[in-house]
């Protein structure tokens, strides 16, 4: 059974048709990624996930759960945390306070806290040196750093995560995607919604493809990055 369906997903913003009824699974340990361009509908099927936005049709279950409707809080208890697009860090709270906050559901668990800090501040060593600083005065890089480090402490069994390459160096990139491998290589489930689809494909197990809210393509992800069709129109290949 997949740990995350969506089955027949509409979303609406207004007189605006984002999704229109997609489908997908992510199965316990992988990581998918979700490409196309802009205004595809990428950050749109996260935002539902999350509960950021409702569905206007359409299931989403989670472990065989049905949590279509479900408030945003009540899925991070269940086991869903997100790195938003933009990363959406508190600017003006330490770097120390910010990961405080993704803590906020698990408060009487001091011990595992600690414990799980500790590995989100061995994962980015950057953090560990500038945690008295406001998070706002950090680069964009430490920034999306903390913005994944954050989700981390909520302890989710499916981390979603958008845009993290955006506007990052190319060498700050590798390093970001080098830790989210070993994050996933560690049991966290990831759905990944990326614009750079080379790296998206490089390192997910399985692509789903949109196009203006459809999904039009879904497969392993190295078969999708063989394909002509992806190569020419997200690879810049062809």
């Amino acid at each position: 059974m997949a740990l995350l369906e969506i089955r027949d997903l509409d979303v609406h913003y207004g007189a605006i048709h984002a999704l229109h009824g997609i489908s997908l699974q992510v199965a316990a340990g992988q990581i998918v990624t979700l490409i196309g361009a802009n205004g595809a509908g990428k950050s749109t099927t996260l935002r539902a996930i999350s509960g950021m936005v409702k569905a206007t049709r359409g299931e989403i279950r989670f472990d065989g759960q049905v949590i279509t409707g479900r408030a945003p809080h009540e899925l991070v208890r269940l086991g869903i945390a997100q790195a938003p697009e933009g990363r959406g860090i508190f600017a003006n709270l330490t770097v120390d306070e910010n990961l405080e906050i993704g803590a906020y559901v698990r408060k009487r668990d001091r011990a595992g806290i600690a414990k799980d800090r500790e590995h989100v501040l061995t994962l980015f060593p950057r953090l560990r040196e500038r945690l008295q600083q406001n998070a706002g005065t950090l680069s964009g890089g430490e920034q999306q750093m903390l913005a994944i480090g954050r989700a981390l402490l909520a302890r989710p069994r499916l981390l979603l995560l958008d845009e993290p390459s955006l506007g990052l160096a190319p060498q700050v990139v590798r390093t970001i995607f080098q830790i989210i491998r070993e994050i996933n290589a560690e049991g966290t489930t990831i759905l990944l919604v990326e614009q750079n689809a080379h790296l998206a494909l490089k390192i997910a197990h399985v692509g789903y493809v949109l196009e203006v809210g459809r999904i039009v393509m879904a497969d392993d992800a190295a078969r999708l990055a063989a394909s002509d069709e992806v190569r020419k129109a997200y690879l810049g290949v062809g």
